[in-house]
Parts: C-alpha cells; structure tokens; sequence
C-alpha cells in the first residue's frame, strides 16, 4: 500500500499550498457549470415535452427522498437573477444544458419549439451582456421520453440521426453567439448506471453484458455525426468548437507492482480510454477489445472517418481519487466493474482515508488527483482540455443558515484543486480552462435533494431564496485577485 508522506514528497504535492489568479494565463476561463434537468423545473411549461428523468424520477423507489425535478430551484423563471449572481461573483464563462424536449418535445426533430428556443436564446443574450460566454452542453442525461419509449433511445441506431437532427438545430438557433459547444456529457455515466446498474435513467439493468456497450457505441457516433455537422455546415462562419465532456477518477496504483500498476492503467481504459481512443485511434482500447470480447460493437469504416478526430477539444469532469489494486474476484454485481478486475481502496498504508470526506460516499478532497489526470489525458490525447466539473457536497442537514453557508472544507476542496490545475499547466499540460459544479444546490438525480454541491445555498423551505456561500465569496475574491501569494485576503 502507499506510504501518504512518501507519496506526496515524491510527487511534489503541497497540502497547505495557496493558489492565486496569476498562477494561470491571462485568458485561462473561469466558470460555474449546471445542468437543464436538475435547476430548471416548469417541466410541463413552454411547451417542453417529458424527458426519462421525469418519468424516473416520478418512479417509486428510484430517488432517495422520493423527489423529483418538476420545480427543481425553478431557474427556468429564475434564470436572470442566476445570470446576475454569475456576474456578480466574477466568473468568465457559464456551463449549461439545453434540455432536447424544449427543443423538440417528442425528440423526432419534426417540429421546432419556439417557445423553447426564445428560453436558450433570453439566457444566452443576458450572459454575454454581463460579458459571460456561454458553455453549452447539448446533452446531460435527459432524453425525450418518446425516444426511450418508441424506440429503445440510446440502444437504436437511428437514435444518432435524431441527435444529429437536435444539433443542428442547435448550431443554427444559437451559433451566432455560441462558440463553445459540448455534445454529450459523461456518456460513462448514461451507459453504466442507465442500462447496467440501473440506479439512472432510464434505469435499465436487465441485460448488462450488451446494452451499457451499445448506449456508449451510440452515443460516440452521435457525438461525432454533430461534429461533422458544426464543420461542415457552421464553423467556417460561426467560428467555434465542439468538444465533449468525460468523467474520470483518478487511478493511484496501489503499490509498486506489475498487477496493481496494470490495474489502474485498466481502470483508466474503462473510464476514459472507452471514449476518447475511438475518436484518437479509431478504436476501442486494446484491454476492453480482450476482456469484453463480441460484446463490444464494431465500428465500421464508415464510422471510423467519421469518429476519427471529431474533437476539438476534451471536457473532463472530476471529482475525486482512489487507489487501485489486482483482484480476480470482485465483489461487485455489475458486470463493468467485474471485467476490470479492480478494487477502488480508500486508505493510505496507515489506514488514514485518502482525503477528506465529503457527504457522497464516493467523494473524497484527493486534490493531487486532478493534477495527475490532467497530465495523463494532456499526454495521451494532445488536445486543449477544460475541466468542466469539479466540486464537492455537503448533507442537507437541518442546520441555522449561517452553519450551511459557512463550507469551509468547499472553500478547501477548491483551493486545493484549483491550485491542482495550476501545477498541471506549469507541467505542460494545455488547460485552458476551469468549471466549479455548481452554482446552485440542486436536483442531484437518485440522491434528490439530500446532497448540496452549489456555491450558492438554495433555501427549499423557504421561496427558493438563493444566499451564496463562503465558497461563492472565495471564488469571488480569487477572481479578483483579492488574494495574495501566501493565501491571505488582502
């Protein structure tokens, strides 16, 4: 196992270490993310059709405290008080997702939603007047409802032309002043806990050996056919770019052996290489080809001109790390985890956790994480990288306000992984630039409303009232270079 001191001496990590604005380039961008299911609510308003989160979240048993999205922190009525907390904070840019049901409420591309496309536009013309660029996300988990239920969504084929359909749309209602697009977010997460573990919508599980691989397949040529798209039809007179977003923890090889070293190299195939090498080298990873056999689709030579680098640059959401150590037998059920004979540990030799915890069981402050990937993905695919999630919960105790907005180990999750980023472009890697999740406590999918990630509190009890916490105000003054090289508020 790995000795903490001797770790982080040898990889030069400084756990008391500050960070300010001067360590990063003068246009290194700076913004709070969210996401259209979990913060917009009137599900039933603006013509907006129902997505799968609706019908899962509506689903007994699914969300933790039987919560659903339907008001969310009611942004869709709210969102120019939200635009205005943006600014008033300092943050450069705002990371957000279309909801596909607001553009087409049946998800077919037959017919347009204006009411919809006014929404996206009233948001993205209140950002840029506070001279914030919008980030746009064209998909973050909510499918049409119609297109799971007439035709299996992510599992058909033809699914990809639909999302091609909605792309294009997208690229010519808002382009003129979008020129940050993501496609797809953590396509991982909808294959994995969508149509394996089940613990997502559209909450399948039922065949575990194909389908997760099939989603992801789908999701890989969507991706890439919106690609093709925007440089064919808009780049030349729009000028932007089109990336897309992965999730990856960090892998720490347990000890210094072949077994547990090739562990973790796995490990990072099944997270990021399963997305990324299809659009670097054609192919799926050597590892997953080996271990998943026929399960694992074929792409064509069709597809691989198009998928071939149908990227511009590369999202990567991360949150925390783990070591890892060779097991053949897992004791987990789904069969993702089982081909990679792997076990995540939470624990330095001594026994002391990893890092702090936060309130998710899966989250702990492992800052030195961040500055690893980064380098990896830098290294591995060569292409600019935007961290577009990164953040920490707290529990939604029933606490005075005061206590809620004073999160201290937020404000120390971030100092950490900010200053994480920086010693990653002094080591060469291209970030060019940085998304705090989130800027508001919201619907968090099957944990409801017991999890707060937001920079700003959202008082449910209470109007939704927004009060920005200690965290908001941190970012604020960092942003504004309102702190020194020691770490102290001038």
């Amino acid at each position: 196992m790995v000795k903490k001191e001797q770790f982080l001496r040898q990889n030069g990590h400084n756990e008391n270490g500050s960070v300010s604005r001067s360590d990063f380039p003068p246009d290194f961008v700076f913004g709070v993310a969210t996401s259209a299911y979990q913060i917009e609510g009137a599900c039933k308003e603006g013509g907006r059709g129902p997505s799968i989160w609706d019908a899962f979240s509506h689903t007994e048993g699914k969300v933790i405290d039987k919560s659903n999205g339907d008001v969310a922190v009611d942004h869709y009525h709210r969102y120019m008080e939200d635009v205005q907390l943006i600014a008033k904070l300092g943050f450069d840019a705002y990371r957000f997702s279309i909801s596909w049901s607001r553009i087409f409420p049946d998800g077919l591309g037959t017919k347009v939603n204006d009411e919809g496309i006014s929404f996206y536009n009233n948001i993205i013309n209140a950002l840029l007047q506070r001279g914030i660029q919008p980030y746009v996300t064209l998909y973050h988990w909510d499918l049409p409802q119609h297109l799971h239920e007439s035709m299996g969504g992510w599992l058909n084929k033809q699914i990809i032309e639909y999302f091609a359909i909605y792309a294009d749309t997208c690229f010519a209602s808002f382009g003129d002043r979008v020129k940050n697009w993501i496609t797809i977010n953590e396509p991982l997460q909808t294959a994995v806990n969508g149509y394996d573990v089940g613990i997502f919508a559209p909450g399948r599980h039922e065949n575990a050996f194909l389908e997760p691989y099939l989603a992801a397949h789908h999701q890989i040529l969507a991706h890439a056919a919106a690609v093709s798209i925007y440089r064919n039809k808009y780049k030349d007179k729009q000028g932007g770019q089109v990336g897309l977003v992965v999730d990856c923890e960090w892998a720490e090889p347990n000890s210094d052996k072949i077994e547990d070293k090739s562990a973790a190299a796995r490990r990072l195939d099944f997270q990021i290489g399963w997305f990324l090498d299809p659009l670097y080298y054609g192919d799926y990873p050597e590892v997953m080809r080996e271990r998943l056999g026929d399960r694992l689709p074929q792409f064509s030579k069709e597809d691989k001109k198009l998928i071939l680098n149908a990227l511009d640059f590369i999202g990567l959401n991360h949150y925390t790390s783990r070591f890892i150590s060779h097991v053949t037998e897992c004791n987990v059920e789904n069969y993702y985890y089982k081909m990679q004979e792997m076990e995540r540990i939470v624990e330095w030799e001594g026994g002391e956790t990893i890092g702090e915890k936060a309130a998710s069981e899966w989250l702990y402050v492992v800052p030195w994480g961040l500055r690893k990937v980064l380098n990896y993905v830098s290294q591995k695919y060569a292409t600019p990288i935007f961290v577009t999630e990164n953040g920490m919960d707290d529990e939604d105790d029933n606490l005075p306000l005061h206590e809620m907005l004073d999160d201290k180990l937020r404000v120390r999750y971030f100092k950490g992984y900010v200053a994480s980023v920086a010693q990653a472009i002094k080591d060469g890697a291209d970030v060019r630039g940085y998304f705090a999740w989130s800027l508001l406590d919201n619907f968090e999918w099957a944990q409801g409303y017991t999890k707060r990630f937001g920079l700003v509190y959202v008082d449910y009890k209470n109007g939704l009232t927004r009060h920005p916490k200690s965290s908001a105000y941190w970012f604020s003054r960092f942003l504004k270079a309102g702190e020194n090289k020691n770490g102290k508020e001038e």
